[in-house]
Parts: C-alpha cells; structure tokens; sequence
C-alpha cells in the first residue's frame, strides 16, 4: 500500500479532541460504509472477455467496457467521465478523456467501450452531477494537476485491496462460535497468515464472550472533506494538531485501540481529497468492491448537489504488465494427504488470492499419463489454503509417471496441458522427493487475470503408507509417557495411532510429524501397563484395514553413569543405578563379567580385596580368570557395550586412563610396647595397642604426595599415611616404609580386618590388599588354682568381655565361653597343663591363641563364674 495510506491510524476520537465534540457523528460518517452507485465494468483483450473482479491489471489495447447501473427513477443526471493518465508530469491529451451520459438510453442498455491508448499508465472514472461545462471541468482540473490523480488512482485501488482483506477476516471471524476461544484462535491465525494481517493479540486476553465482537469491531477510520467549513484534514495538517497527532499515535487508544483491533494499517485518503477541490466540484473517493462485472462502490462521505458538487473517484486496475502472485508453501517440507475427506494445501504469501477474484480457475495438476491429472482448488482463508474440490473416485497416481521416461507421453512432448496457458516443460514428474518414500509432487495453476500462471510445487501423497516399523533405537518403558518414531513410506494420510492393550482394549494416542522424512512422533502413556509385548493400530486415510507394529516394553532401564577403566587392568568399574539388570560388558573383543561379591578370606594374601560393591550403584567387571591385561593405549577413546539381562543393549564412552597405581606387600613387623601372657597365633593379627611397621613395594616411582589408605571393608574406620605426616617414607622411589598406629589413628574400639591401597595425587585408587586383623587383648592378672586336681582354677584380669572362650586344649573341646556384656573380672575353667591354657577373641574367634601364666595357690576368695555372672546381670537388668 502507498505510504500515504499508512500516515493516520486515529480517525474520530482524534478528530474530536481537536474538533470538538459535534464531530463525532462526522467521525462515524468518516467510514467506507455509505453504499454508492454501481458500475459494470469487463474487459476484453485478445478476444478474451473478464469481468473486472478478474482483471489485476490493464494493458494498452484492452477495451474497457463501461456501463452505470442507476436506477430508472434517478432525478439527477450523473456523467460518467473515463480519464486515461501517463505519469506525475505529463498531463493526458484531450482524446484521452470519454464523456459518458449515463441517461442516454442507448448507453444505459448497451454500454459503452473504451480502448486503451498507448503509454497510457492509469485509468480512472468520475461519476459527476450534469452542469453546465461539468466535462471540461473535469478534464481541466485533471490536465492541470495530473499527479494528483494519478495518486488517488493509486491509493483508491490499494485501499480497495486492503478494505478486501479486512472484509474476509471479518467474514470469516464470523464463522467461528462466539464461545469457542480455542477455534477462534485456531482460525485467526489462519486467516492473519493467508491475508497478511496482524489481529490484536489482546483480544485473546479478553473473557470468552468478548473474544469475537473485540476482534470483529470496526477498524477502518478515514476523515475526509465534506465541502462544508473548516476540512478535517486541516485541522489535522495544522503544525500544532501534528504534534499532538504524533503524541497520541504512540497511545493504546490511538494506536491499537477502539479503531485497530485487528489490522495495523488504515486508509488514509485526508491528503488526497484536501487538495481535490474546483470551483465546480468537491471529489469524494469510492473504494470499490468488485464482483463480476459490478464495481459496488462505498463511500464515507454523503454526495452532495449543492455547490460544489461532489464527485465520485473512482480508480481501476493500473496499465502495467501483469505481476503474478506471489504464493508460497507455508512449509515446503510438509506433505499433504490426497486420500483425507477434506484436504487443504497450506499456502501463503499472495493475500490477494484469498481477499479477491483476480486468481481464477486454479487446479492442482500432478503429471501422469495422458497430459496428468488437474485437481480444482480452491482458496480459502479461513481453512488457511487452497482447498481441494471433492473427486468422487481419485485414484493412485502411478510414481514412474515422467514423461521423459514413458514412451507414450515422450512422443507428445508438445502436447497443451489441460490447463491452457502452462508450458508442458513446467510440469513436474510425479516422482518421489526424499528417497524410499512414496510421496510425489504437484504444482498450482491457474490464472492471474489474462494471464497463465504456475505457483509453487507441493509435496503430496496419493497412497497410503506401508512398511511401518518402529526406529531401531526406540526402547519402550513401562510405568512411563513414551517417544517413539514410527517411519514408513509415507506418514502424510496418517490418521490415528492407538495401543492395542493385551486385554483388547485399543487407547489412542497422540503423533505429529516428526523432523525426518517419512516419519512420526508418538507419544505413548505406559503408566499403567506391565512390561511385555504390545501392539500398535495405525490407521491410515484410504486404507481398508489397520496396519499393526509389534513392540515391547521393558522395565527401567539400568542408568549408566561413567565407566573407569585404566591401563594395564583386567578389571573396569561402572556407576549408575539399577546396575543389577547388567549381564556383561563388551569393549572390542573383551568381555567382563561381573567380579564376584563377596570379599576374600583375608588369611589369603595372594588374592585382592574386590571393591566394595553395591550392584544397584557399583559394579565391578572383570576379565575371565587368568586373563592378561589387555594392551590399551592410554587416552584412547573406546565404546562399551553393556548387555541387560532383558536383551537390551546400552553403549557408554570411555577413556583409557592412566594406570592405576599398584604395591605389593612386602613384610610387616608388630611392636611389642606391652608384655602380655598372651600368645597370638594368626600372623595377621594386631594388637590394637600395638603400632604396625610395615614395607611395600610400588610398580611404578611413588609420588611424594601420593598417600596409602587403610581402611576396615564397611569403611567405618579409615586414616591415610603420608610423607608429610610422617608416617610413611620413601626408602627409594619403589619402596615404602610405614606406620600404623591403631589407637592414634582409630581409636579404642577399632577392631577386624584391616585393608590398604595406594591413592594417587589425582585421587585414582588401586586395587585393595589385605594387611592385618586388629585385635584388642584383655588383661590376665593371675592364675589360681586349688591343691585338687579335680576342681576348677580361677583366673583374674580386666576387660574380659574380649574374650570370646578359653579351654584347656587346642580342639575347645569343654571350653569356657563368656557371654555377650560379661563385666566380671575372674573366670573358672578346668586345671591346665603347665605350658598354659587356649584362648579366641572375640575380634578374631577363628584363632586358637595359647596363654601361659604361673599357676598359683588357690586364695580364701570365691570366684565368680560367667554362669553367676550372667545370672547377676539379668537381675540387674530387671530392677
């Protein structure tokens, strides 16, 4: 639209505010809703007549036939005056200009037809009240100023246009129940994008039943010159009112408010008009709304017989070559289904295809045998396309339909398409556009007034899809909302996909086309199936049965955090969660299993200590026994495969780190810092008072800041050695000297297996090694006896409850146990041999220890035995 329809956006409520409130009725007459005359207008150009409302533009040679449809009562004789122009700055010739009588009775049957001259650029009518010297007037007033009209041609054919545009919004607005929020969305949209307008997007903020009438009110406001007093459009030209004008226009109610509710862009013809005016004659625009041969004219501004006169502008198509419309696939990739009851080809870009008649016979033409097949369409905004007329019996269009490749149609290679107008090398082979699909293509024809025209090339579908199958990578999960990929030949006819449950019970669900070719996104509720087979029911448009897609769904799947895996080792660590559904772990031609959970005897020091493991977070894989270590690369970039036990298979990448760090045990040495008659018989045990001195040997050269951990399998005790907290030195880069101090580093209650790893300064660990048992000792005082052989002996100490039971030989044959919170200080068991009596720890009760102390006289004093002693603490207990 010309820049000088866009300058005013307000109409009356500006025009009151600077005019006064008695303008407001002229605001309301301001508008394009005053019915004017007809006229009858078609055109005929190289023996082909259309009527106006087909006709975009006019060339020379054309003839224009003109006729006014008054009616037979009319009282005033009104002149019909067609003028022809030729630019700004080259006023037209006197034989450019035709009076019309409108009354004669000869016109008014007949009509009138005009050719259209040479270099001529612009037509235009006046429809004039008769008065002396009215043609040469008119004439004149054109020859004098002919930019100005050359302008008003413009301006009134682009308003028309534009009021067309809003016209069908509104039209079609209309069409949508008032309560239907969602479709009234659904159709706006549809409607703003095929007609290129812009709806007020606070309309849909509003309640639902205001929703429509916000859309739908009147929104094109245009104030022009009456001929009476002060003209509006001086006002509004007056400097101080342009300020204010410029102001207002950035508020809600002059910019989008009461007038512009659904379009941005109002006509604005003020600038025009102002400047229109003769001694004679004050010119009124129409804007016309063709259909057929009927221009119905509208006017916003009352004619008037009284001097001056008005007249009537009214502007037709420019003299200009003819410039197609510019439609566009609102989505070249989408596909759209022949087989659907209604189909619609979304299309976009030519809003003059959907407001006006000027595009005319339009066909979808796909190529096939015999010249193809021409499918009428027709446009339709509110549908947001070209629909398609109904075919009672389409049938399948074949794929191998070029006509460069059959001999039948190769040999009329020349032959008219059924659309005249369209070169038959324009037309596409109904071939496949992606490969593997069974999607074919077609092109918009039609007519732009005179001329042929082809619009864009759509991508179709005649036949419905086959070969459904799910993705390979889609992995079905009960309990849970799913995503998968369905693909087949074609996906564009897809009408519904349901769940076929084992019970028979079919569930819907929802798809849409997915990125790639050929293939959908379904989503799938599973929350309340089980895992196992399932099917899914696909139905198609133009498809006699269902077709069905086995698929099976699992448990969750086993989460996989992060895989360790290092140089030199024949074992990989793996985090995550739900670790217990992994079987095996895959990396090239090796294949883990999971290392064994339970933990080695720690007598046995030739085998190590497996992690601790947790098989829903931890799990370790290794190598089949006697296996070599594999030779990785370090840094080299692998993939693991890990096999669940459903038959399910996940990959994870991995790294090859470093080697971990690695020692062996050398020797170890116990302090005796405290006499004690106790004899400990397993080589590993360690008196929890006692320090440890031990030696190890590294692989590879120690780092100073590397550390040595020792820890107990539960990990409840833990102290790390080091060279800065003196407690481990480096004899040589290989050989490590260290010191374990039980009660500093864990306290008085540590006790069991004890186990140690190096740890290097990055934190990488490496495998655990058995060290020692700690071991606490009780304290044994005295051993008494009495002169009879036959009776038992006491033994008197401190910290019994150590002591798990002793006996006079190594088998434990009639032993003496001391039950669990023993807090007595003497024991009684059987006379022993000389060289002592046996003892088991509680913290070691696998060991068979020897005590040996001197056998002394039995004393006055009574022994208290662990029967009474367990008697005693019942009755404590109790009170």
């Amino acid at each position: 639209m010309a820049k000088v329809f866009r300058r005013l956006r307000l109409a009356g409520t500006l025009a009151a505010a600077l005019l006064g409130c008695p303008l407001l009725h002229a605001a309301d007459a301001a508008r394009f809703d005053l019915a004017g005359p007809k006229v009858d207008v078609h055109v005929t150009r190289a023996g082909k007549t259309l009527p106006i409302a087909q006709v975009p533009n006019l060339q020379p040679g054309d003839k224009i036939w003109l006729r006014a449809e008054l009616p037979p009562t009319q009282s005033v004789h009104y002149l019909l005056v067609c003028a022809f122009l030729r630019g700004t700055t080259n006023p037209p010739p006197d034989n450019w200009f035709s009076e019309i009588q409108t009354w004669n009775k000869k016109v008014r049957e007949e009509g009138v037809t005009i050719t259209v001259p040479a270099e001529a650029q612009q037509v235009i009518l006046f429809l004039a009240p008769e008065t002396g010297g009215d043609f040469s007037t008119l004439r004149s007033a054109v020859r004098g100023r002919p930019g100005i009209f050359v302008r008003a041609s413009q301006d009134l054919i682009e308003s028309g246009f534009e009021q067309a545009r809003i016209e069908t919004y509104l039209a079609a607005i209309r069409r949508v129940p008032p309560d239907d929020s969602k479709g009234l969305a659904e159709h706006s949209d549809l409607l703003s994008r095929t007609l290129n307008l812009k709806p007020n997007g606070d309309c849909f903020k509003r309640p639902v039943d205001t929703q429509s009438t916000c859309l739908t009110q009147a929104g094109n406001q245009s104030l022009l010159d009456d001929g009476h007093g002060q003209s509006v459009a001086d006002a509004l030209n007056d400097g101080s009112n342009s300020d204010l004008i410029n102001q207002a226009s950035y508020t809600r109610l002059a910019g989008g408010g009461n007038y512009s509710p659904y379009v941005g862009a109002i006509v604005d013809l003020i600038r025009i008009t102002s400047t229109l005016h003769t001694a004679k004659y004050q010119y009124i625009p129409a804007i016309a709304f063709p259909d057929g041969d009927a221009l119905n004219l509208r006017l916003n501004t009352p004619p008037s017989f009284n001097n001056p006169k008005s007249v009537i502008v009214i502007g037709l198509p420019a003299i200009q070559a003819a410039v197609p419309p510019p439609l566009r696939s609102t989505n070249p990739e989408n596909i759209s289904c022949l087989l659907k009851p209604a189909v619609v080809l979304p299309v976009e870009g030519a809003p003059l295809v959907f407001s006006t008649a000027l595009a005319h016979d339009l066909a979808l033409h796909i190529d096939g045998p015999n010249g193809g097949t021409d499918i009428p369409v027709t446009p339709d905004a509110y549908q947001g396309g070209l629909v398609l007329a109904h075919v009672p019996a389409r049938k399948p269009l074949p794929l191998d339909s070029n006509p460069d490749s059959n001999p039948d149609t190769a040999a009329n290679s020349d032959t008219k398409p059924n659309t005249p107008g369209v070169a038959p090398e324009s037309k596409p082979a109904a071939t496949a556009p992606h490969s593997g699909t069974n999607a074919i293509t077609g092109t918009i024809t039609g007519f732009w007034g005179f001329d042929a025209f082809k619009g864009p090339t759509l991508q179709l579908q005649d036949t419905p899809g086959k070969d459904w199958k799910l993705a390979d990578d889609d992995v079905l999960i009960a309990g849970r909302e799913n995503h998968l990929m369905l693909s087949s030949t074609g996906t564009a006819c897809l009408d519904t996909v349901s769940l076929d449950t084992s019970a028979g019970r079919l569930i819907e669900t929802k798809w849409k086309p997915a990125e790639k070719p050929a293939t959908v996104d379904v989503t799938i509720s599973l929350k309340s199936i089980d895992p196992g087979s399932l099917h899914l029911a696909i139905k198609q448009f133009g498809g006699d049965k269902a077709d069905s897609v086995a698929a099976k769904t699992y448990s969750e799947p086993a989460r996989l955090t992060a895989l360790e895996l290092h140089a030199g080792d024949t074992t990989a660590d793996l985090t995550g969660s739900s670790l217990d559904q992994v079987q095996q772990l895959t990396i090239n031609n090796l294949v883990f299993a999971p290392a064994p959970v339970s933990i080695p005897s720690n007598q046995d020091t030739a085998t190590p200590i497996p992690a601790p493991t947790n098989s829903d977070t931890q799990l370790r894989f290794t190598l089949p026994p006697n296996s070599q270590a594999p030779k990785l690369k370090v840094g080299e970039h692998l993939t693991a495969r890990f096999s669940l036990n459903d038959g399910r298979t996940l990959t994870l990448p991995v790294t090859v780190a470093p080697p971990r760090p690695s020692v062996t045990l050398i020797s170890k040495n116990i302090g005796q810092a405290t006499a004690t008659p106790i004899h400990l018989a397993g080589e590993d045990d360690l008196p929890s008072n006692e320090q440890l001195t031990f030696s190890l040997k590294s692989v590879a050269p120690f780092p100073r800041t590397g550390k040595i951990e020792i820890s107990n399998a539960d990990d409840s005790l833990r102290t790390t050695l080091s060279v800065a907290s003196n407690n481990l030195v480096l004899q040589n880069p290989h050989t490590l000297l260290a010191t374990l101090d039980p009660v500093k580093d864990f306290g008085t209650s540590a006790f069991g297996p004890l186990r140690l790893r190096p740890v290097s300064p990055d934190g990488t660990t490496g495998d655990w090694l058995p060290l020692v048992t700690l071991v606490r000792l009780p304290t044994f005082k005295d051993l008494r006896c009495p002169p009879d052989a036959t009776q038992t002996c006491t033994i008197t100490g401190s910290s019994l409850y150590l002591v798990d039971s002793i006996a006079t030989d190594p088998a434990f044959t009639a032993p003496t146990t001391v039950p669990e919170g023993f807090v007595g200080t003497t024991l009684t068991l059987p006379r022993p041999a000389k060289a002592g009596f046996f003892l088991r720890l509680r913290d070691d009760p696998a060991a068979t220890n020897i005590v040996t102390l001197p056998i002394l006289p039995q004393s006055s004093t009574g022994a208290i035995t662990p029967a009474t002693a367990a008697v005693a603490s019942k009755s404590l207990s109790k009170n």
